[in-house]
């Protein structure tokens, strides 16, 4: 197997601007089959336009979106989709007048195709994998903030995903439901998925991931092992102020 071909994601000198803004300037990196990689940087720095460019619902000025060993850069984000990328929001979005499972049932059946009783098994196992199976028959609206994120994570991983993206996920948790939180992402990168994880909850990213890079101003400033990467003069200044507890 070629090297390539290890690589689930590679982003090769994608740029983006609006006008003057730039919110990818040059950007370089690649995301191994398996690997769960974390993403810091500050309020505007680019993370989430990032995921935009990856995901397909922005294309870049210039530079090429691989995924999986093809280029996908001018690629629909539903075609991204059903080759199995997927993503949560940092405000859920689910169907709030639907159930747990019906909003299980519309990610399984539109971003997987699945159809009836696959369907089904697929949405109970997720279900269960999220730990929201005693709130399956519950309302979306209903749900705790824990619980509405548990969902975001269930309707992604519905998609059936290889790649897994996960846009501040833990704000706003207290630390208790942090850290089931941290727990269920632990055992979904167990499973095989590979992960990138946009987060300011720092402890959180550093309790799973194997790699972490830094992004300011659209720009990678800093790639390596996590709590080497937390020690560095330039995140130390970028996260000045923050408590930053391994």
């Amino acid at each position: 197997m070629s090297a390539e071909a290890e690589m689930i994601l590679q982003l090769e000198n994608v740029q983006k601007a609006f006008g003057a803004v730039v919110v990818a300037d040059a950007l370089s990196y690649e995301v191994q089959k398996g690997e769960a990689l974390g993403v810091i940087g500050p309020n505007g720095a680019g993370k989430t336009s990032m995921f935009n460019l990856i995901t397909g619902t922005l294309r870049p000025d210039s530079g090429r979106v691989l995924y999986d060993g093809n280029d996908v850069t001018q690629q629909s984000a539903a075609r991204r989709s059903q080759s199995g990328m997927a993503r949560s929001f940092q405000v859920p979005q689910p169907f709030s007048g639907m159930t747990v499972f019906e909003n299980a049932m519309v990610a399984a059946t539109q971003s997987a195709g699945l159809r009836g009783r696959s369907a089904e098994e697929t949405c109970l196992e997720v279900i269960e994998q999220t730990e929201l199976m005693s709130k399956a028959n519950t309302l979306a609206g209903k749900l705790t903030l824990l619980d509405r994120k548990r969902l975001e994570l269930t309707r992604a991983l519905c998609a059936r995903p290889q790649l897994l993206l996960l846009d501040e996920i833990a704000g706003g948790l207290t630390e208790a439901e942090c850290a089931a939180l941290v727990k269920t992402i632990k055992n979904i990168h167990a499973s095989g998925v590979s992960i990138i994880w946009i987060e300011h909850v720092v402890h959180a990213l550093l309790a799973v991931v194997d790699r972490l890079i830094v992004i300011d101003f659209g720009k990678k400033i800093a790639e390596g092992e996590p709590h080497a990467i937390m020690q560095t003069p330039e995140v130390q200044e970028i996260y000045l102020g923050i408590e930053v507890d391994a």
